[in-house]
């Protein structure tokens, strides 16, 4: 396994690095303060269109996608170091246009959207200049088993009339999300991987209702996570997005970059709070020397450097073998660095946290939000228990005839 990162890369690595710290998390302050006086959790702070400007005059922009036709040409080994620095920082990504729910929905128009709607949609989500969101999850049912999708898609002439309700439909109450994604069922009798397609919404289609936003853990998330009525909202069949029935197949290929995006994010932000943790220990005194001189804190810091470190190298295995094997040889792998990745980033942020005292859960330190975050990624795109599932399942294989 050669893990070397390309020039590419560790120029951009070290691009990337300089704009965090001229740019990004002198902005972080700034960034809460607009969006509290706003008056409204869901607007957009000006300093982040500021922070986008920058970023793409320095060609940090759309790093994500892997090819060149459309995006960066980095491969997911390139990306995955770039990934990490951004999740050190809970505004990075957006800045650089590399923030979900839009990086998976951009791969989804870029692998099967027909060539109309890439330019309606891809082109100006590519440039920033909209947002969107992906309406799969459902509060009836267990939405981990994605065949429980009840949501419906059916035919009328040239029309596709969908009805049903998501919920945690990230980026619906952003004012600048003018597509969604909806996955339904189009054939009831088709087989669990064989019902369900996906659909191309506009926002603005009549019979789309946002019913409340979810807050998660009490935090107000600025993209929203809607609740959402679909009650006979009616677009044309032309917006059917690939081939129908291909919406399980979709959306396994919407997450497998996606998990790797996550992960080392989640070890960026385990290395913030390692950096954190080691800052305040060493300023902190209290029982007649510094708290890092206690040795359950060394404990929890070189427990910390060993567990991201280790979780690192399985991230950058699995993202090497999607890009010399193919995402189906890596499905193993990227099963578990979504379990290890998260696990490891929740614990180094609740060492960090309690290292902190009373200033960890205030909203002095990011420490707080990263936790609600890391703790809400453990269930999103897929709870852990699923992914052990698909781990274990794969490691007893090896053992029946």
């Amino acid at each position: 396994m050669d893990f070397e990162f390309s020039a590419r890369s560790a120029r951009l690595q070290q691009e990337l690095l300089a704009f965090m710290d001229s740019h990004v998390y002198p902005a972080e302050e700034l960034y809460e303060s607009q969006l509290a006086a706003s008056g409204d959790p869901h607007s957009q702070p000006p300093v982040m269109e500021e922070l986008k400007a920058a970023a793409r005059a320095r060609g940090l922009w759309n790093l994500f996608l892997p090819g060149r036709a459309w995006g960066a040409g980095l491969t997911n080994t390139d990306y995955a170091p770039l990934a990490e620095i951004m999740g050190r920082s809970a505004i990075a990504s957006e800045a650089l246009n590399c923030s979900a729910p839009d990086t998976g929905n951009m791969e989804l128009l870029v692998l099967f959207g027909a060539e109309a709607q890439q330019r309606e949609w891809l082109v100006p989500l590519l440039d920033g200049a909209i947002r969107s969101c992906f309406a799969m999850t459902e509060p009836a049912v267990s939405s981990s088993d994605a065949s429980n999708i009840s949501a419906t898609i059916t035919r009328d002439g040239d029309s596709l009339v969908l009805n049903g309700r998501k919920w945690w439909t990230s980026g619906i109450l952003n004012k600048d999300c003018k597509l969604m994604i909806f996955m339904g069922a189009t054939d009831p009798d088709g087989g669990d991987h064989r019902r369900q397609s996906m659909v191309l919404v506009p926002t603005d289609t009549p019979g789309v209702t946002v019913l409340r936003n979810l807050p998660v853990f009490g935090y107000t998330d600025r993209l929203g996570h809607g609740e959402v009525q679909f009650t006979d909202v009616r677009v044309p069949a032309a917006n059917l997005l690939g081939a129908e029935g291909g919406g399980f197949a979709m959306a396994q290929a919407r997450l497998g970059p996606g998990r790797v995006h996550h992960a080392m994010r989640a070890i960026g932000m385990a290395e913030r709070a390692l950096e954190l943790m080691c800052r305040r220990v060493t300023s902190r005194v209290a029982f007649g020397g510094p708290l890092a001189d206690q040795g359950v804190i060394r404990d929890w810091i070189a427990r910390s450097r060993l567990e991201i470190d280790q979780a690192r190298l399985l991230v950058l295995k699995a993202a090497w073998l999607m890009d010399s094997q193919g995402n189906k040889a890596a499905r193993t792998e990227v099963a578990e660095i979504k379990v290890a990745a998260l696990d490891v980033a929740h614990r180094v942020i609740d060492r960090s946290l309690q290292a902190h005292g009373g200033a960890g859960v205030s909203n002095d330190f990011p420490l707080a939000r990263m936790y609600t975050s890391v703790r809400a990624l453990r269930i999103a795109d897929g709870p852990d228990e699923v992914h052990l599932r698909t781990v274990a399942r794969r490691e007893l294989a090896k053992y029946r005839d």
